[in-house]
């Protein structure tokens, strides 16, 4: 293991009801921007729970409502022109990930004098950011307990993914049951986003890490086991809690501990091509991750292997580790496409004519790929392997 900082201090409220604490939470007669997507919180009742919370701490609310699933720099610039002209306290997401992510971008950009572009691209520092809280929606992104946010600049067609400290949310209000009304397809996209972030975070090459790589395999394996019957039972509050544990867990930084961090090359390929086509981030990754373990395995076969002994059950006697590895590719890509999940980039209507444009965003930044070091070469036959 290496050494490492643990470090959260988002404080989760976790269970049916939570949303009462926002009393405690919110400060009294503040004036309190509320973001929000595209109005489901409004026909679920959501928005009335959150309300009426705000209402008793004698807030003054403000809103920005219609938040993008790829949330958009425009809308960003709008939340952060409110919060200056208003003098806005404190912020309040209400959504999923895209919701929270815009969020943690209007945060940072409301202390700060200059354009938000400037903190999101690293060409200025982020020293501070209001204080925000989330009331969680939608199992994804983990994006609830992270400091972690990505935004598109549709006009350059950049979708990139920035970090800081001043970007965890103070706390966050995770019911299941608003997660009920998650139609079918965003709970499918879900599975997989949280299912990519554990084993993006599994690709690592630090030695003597057993009790991380079981629990991840432990998060995997309870994802493949609940998945397919929260698709078929979507009312089941048993089984959108467990999802939202999963999809919490994956991505709050405690798989990360003790190793190198793990391999997000996935998650650069995925955002260069919904930076061009906008489509959903967890059918990107459906696509696209099984394609990446196709050069893992190329390269060093070992962790698939155990990925597909200690998660999928599958026999390695008799067997190279080679094929022990591809046969664990095959079952992943096998559980996602049971689920539902979209297999090639054809199923976006997406052909080739962009993948030079798709290469050349994903390597705009060094350092693609720690496991297996991305090229162009290699990207691009990611892309093919997906269509």
């Amino acid at each position: 293991m290496n050494t490492f900082l643990q470090y959260n201090p988002t404080k989760l409220y976790f269970g049916k009801g939570q949303v009462e604490q926002l009393q405690q939470e919110i400060p009294e007669n503040a004036n309190v921007l509320l973001v929000y997507g595209g109005g489901s919180i409004k026909r679920n009742g959501v928005y009335d729970d959150v309300m009426k919370q705000l209402n008793d701490v004698d807030a003054t609310v403000f809103e920005l409502t219609g938040v993008e699933p790829n949330p958009r720099l425009t809308t960003v610039r709008k939340g952060v022109e409110i919060c200056k002209r208003e003098g806005i306290d404190f912020l309040l997401a209400v959504g999923g990930g895209s919701v929270i992510d815009c969020t943690k971008a209007i945060a940072v950009g409301a202390t700060y004098e200059g354009d938000v572009w400037d903190l999101i691209t690293q060409q200025a520092p982020i020293e501070s950011a209001l204080p925000f809280g989330t009331v969680l929606t939608l199992a994804a992104t983990g994006s609830e307990m992270n400091p972690v946010s990505v935004i598109t600049n549709w006009e350059t067609n950049d979708k990139l993914g920035w970090s800081s400290p001043h970007a965890f949310p103070t706390f966050s209000v995770l019911d299941p049951e608003y997660t009920f009304s998650v139609p079918q397809d965003q709970t499918i996209y879900g599975i997989v986003d949280s299912m990519s972030h554990a084993l993006e975070h599994y690709f690592h090459r630090t030695p003597n890490t057993p009790m991380i790589d079981g629990f991840i395999e432990s998060l995997l394996r309870t994802a493949i086991e609940t998945g397919p019957k929260l698709v078929e039972n979507p009312q089941s509050y048993e089984y959108r809690e467990t999802m939202m544990y999963i999809s919490t867990t994956a991505f709050n930084e405690t798989l990360k501990n003790g190793t190198d961090g793990g391999d997000w090359a996935t998650h650069r390929i995925e955002h260069a091509v919904s930076a061009i086509y906008d489509i959903p981030h967890g059918g990107g990754l459906a696509i696209l991750f099984p394609n990446w373990l196709h050069h893992v395995i190329e390269e060093d076969p070992s962790r698939v292997k155990q990925l597909a002994t200690n998660v999928f059950g599958i026999s390695a006697e008799g067997k190279s580790d080679e094929e022990v590895a591809r046969e664990g590719a095959e079952a992943l890509r096998a559980f996602w496409d049971s689920l539902g999940a979209p297999r090639t980039l054809g199923d976006y209507d997406i052909t080739d004519e962009d993948f030079d444009s798709i290469v050349e965003k994903t390597l705009i930044k060094p350092g693609v790929g720690t496991y297996v070091e991305m090229n162009g070469e290699r990207v691009l036959d990611i892309l093919q392997r997906s269509l």
